[in-house]
This record gives structure tokens, sequence and C-alpha cells, in this order.
């Protein structure tokens, strides 16, 4: 599984969001791949709903609560993280 990134929707964001899409989209990146490696290491069989939901749980944990607060992810591709996850584990 090649590494996850966040990349923003500029048409979604307001003026001040947009000066600070690279650092916002840095600091989202790193705290989803910071959440992968930890929900991969600790995965134990869970489906992936739940991988899914500790995914999401653990980037946000990862964040400023400012930043959490107002993290909205695609949840189709947050998903698409746990089924490699759990796919990685079973192969």
């Amino acid at each position: 599984m090649s590494e996850p990134h966040v990349t923003l929707d500029p048409s979604g964001l307001d003026p001040v969001q947009q000066k600070l899409r690279g650092p916002l989209e840095d600091q989202l990146t790193s705290a989803l791949q910071a959440a992968t490696e930890r929900v991969r290491a600790g995965y134990a069989g869970e489906p992936v709903e739940e991988v899914c939901r500790r995914l999401l749980d653990e980037t946000r944990a990862g964040l400023h609560p400012d930043i959490a607060a107002g993290f909205n992810p695609d949840m189709d591709e947050f998903c698409r993280v746990a089924v490699a996850i759990v796919r990685g584990a079973t192969s």
C-alpha cells in the first residue's frame, strides 16, 4: 500500500484556508500516515468498518483540537485505507 495523502478541495475552502492549504494538507497527511502505522501495527482481525473508525479517531487524535474538529474527510477514501490495512494483514 502506498502512503495515504490528504488533498483538500480548494472550492470548499475559505480565503484563510486557501492561504494555509499546503501546510494544512501536510499536517493532515502526516497525522493520517502516523495513524495508519498505529492502526496497522495494532490490527487484530477487526472488520473493515472498525478499522476505518479507528483510523479516523487516530488521525484526529494526532491533530490540534481545532483542526480535528473541522476535519471531515472523504470516508470512502478512509475506508479504502482501512481495506488496505485489513488485506495487508491477511496476505
